[in-house]
């Protein structure tokens, strides 16, 4: 097996153990032959191609940087190894310092006991079952290497999850062109995000170390709270405790990072919002069946799939970004209509551009201020 980035076995985490656990455990895959295999990546790579184009027209964000940045279409076991690397290279500064604390305090000797590899394990867990539900994601954190290319720019690569995509096609009763090119048009617009605004990487990832430095937390709650959300995926959860507690961002906030987090949950919501409006704003002209589509999706998403799958997207924080795929379409469709999309692209601007949380929910808030403020 690869290595993940190097040492991965040692410290609060073994990366290594987490991919295989999640990688052993994973569901699998809908039943597809290999030449069916060849035909749904070669099709899904084709809808990203075209994609570009559509999007680009649609959003005036035009770029030429679009390409640099891979398209990858992956199995659920790619999925995790992206988001591993990922993770690794976001969460290193937050690792290192629980690390320095293992030895002190006393939850250290626990900690001591527990070590990197049960952590590992309860990761890949928690892997396993996120790797079944992500239709595509483009990834920007991991460092670049053979399995996981990056555009020669600093950009990332986007990810495709074909069996996902295949899977909930079937489970929706849809048109399968249609839904497969519909959901490369969500995930092209994240590709386009930051290829054409360069400074929303450095941007989001200042933002989250800053949340990670400001983590004054005992390692051994973060570890607990990795632990009941493996523990609801194994059954091990005691009846009626589903919906208890709170969820794994919020056991770590202390005011300086409550005032991070409204900005992070500000720029997610446009973000997803803006997605989901391109999707929707480009899908009439070019996937016959979207209506069918927006309509039967947006109640697969809303009601889960079970009392379990409640429990771990409130654990893990899922619903916040449910409710940020609704709040951000509402305020990109809102300031649209009112100042029109080139209006609206000012709010790639500049970090200063970017809406509040409170601006999300009155969208006219942030016309008033960065229209006012760029026509004074």
């Amino acid at each position: 097996m690869t290595s993940i980035g190097g040492a991965a076995s040692t410290g609060m985490v073994d990366w290594n153990l987490a991919v295989a656990t999640a990688t052993r455990l994973v569901r699998p895959g809908p039943d597809v032959s290999r030449d069916e295999a060849r035909e749904i990546v070669a099709e899904l790579r084709r809808h990203a191609k075209a994609s570009e184009a559509h999007v680009r027209g649609f959003t005036r964000m035009g770029t030429e940087d679009t390409h640099d940045t891979p398209v990858l279409v992956v199995d659920r076991p790619g999925w995790v190894r992206a988001n591993v690397a990922g993770f690794r290279e976001v969460l290193k500064p937050l690792l290192d310092k629980m690390q320095e604390r293992r030895g002190s305090g006393p939850g250290g000797a626990v900690l001591g006991a527990v070590g990197g590899k049960v952590t590992g394990v309860e990761l890949g867990m928690l892997l396993s079952f996120l790797s079944s539900r992500v239709l595509g994601q483009y990834e920007t954190f991991a460092p670049a290497t053979r399995e996981l290319p990056a555009g020669e720019n600093g950009g990332g690569r986007l990810l495709l999850v074909a069996p996902n995509i295949v899977h909930v096609e079937r489970e929706l009763d849809v048109e399968p062109h249609d839904f497969r090119l519909w959901v490369c048009l969500h995930e092209e617009t994240h590709r386009t995000q930051f290829s054409a605004v360069p400074w929303l990487r450095d941007h989001l990832e200042g933002e989250i170390q800053s949340f990670l430095a400001e983590t004054e937390v005992d390692p051994m709650t973060v570890l607990e709270r990795v632990r009941e959300a493996a523990q609801s995926l194994a059954g091990g959860r005691p009846e009626g405790e589903e919906d208890e507690g709170r969820s794994l961002v919020e056991i770590v906030q202390t005011p300086a990072q409550r005032e991070i987090l409204a900005r992070l949950t500000a720029v997610m919501s446009l973000l997803e919002g803006h997605a989901d409006f391109v999707m929707d704003g480009v899908g009439p002209d070019v996937v016959a069946s979207v209506a069918e589509i927006r309509e039967k999706f947006q109640q697969r998403r809303a009601k889960g799939a079970s009392r379990l799958d409640l429990a771990l997207r409130k654990l893990l924080g899922l619903d916040a970004k449910l409710k940020q795929y609704r709040d951000g379409e509402r305020f990109v469709s809102a300031v649209v209509g009112q100042v029109g999309m080139d209006g609206f692209n000012r709010v790639w601007t500049s970090p200063n551009t970017l809406p509040t949380k409170a601006e999300i929910a009155k969208p006219a808030d942030w016309v008033a201020r960065v229209h006012r403020k760029t026509e004074s």
